[in-house]
């Protein structure tokens, strides 16, 4: 099977968002993705192509890989979040990257 040219693949950006708590919070980056992607749905979810890049529990900042077409809606997905693990969160996107090394960059 031959390989996709470069032109066919799908682009994609890094979101970098930032969890903001009462009390620091040993949170799980998947537990992230697993919310948006409820919020979201499947359908939604599959066809943006959502998956963690990287997580620093120290800062609580997290990066997500989207594809270009679903960068707004994942920015929305994640204002909406209102709790994990029953603890009350506000997560806020920091910024957009298309480079991984500049989004963890930006995450610390």
């Amino acid at each position: 099977m031959a390989n996709l040219m470069p032109t066919l693949k799908e682009k994609k950006r890094y979101v970098v968002y930032e969890i903001s708590s009462d009390k620091p919070m040993g949170v799980d980056s998947k537990k992230v993705v697993e919310k948006v992607q409820s919020i979201m749905g499947v359908f939604d979810s599959a066809k943006a192509g959502l998956m963690n890049a990287h997580y620093n529990q120290k800062t609580q900042r997290g990066v997500i890989r989207v594809t270009t077409k679903y960068v707004d809606k994942l920015r929305t997905s994640l204002m909406l979040i209102e709790d994990i693990d029953n603890e009350d969160v506000s997560i806020r996107t920091i910024g957009v990257s298309g480079i991984l090394q500049k989004a963890k960059h930006i995450a610390g």
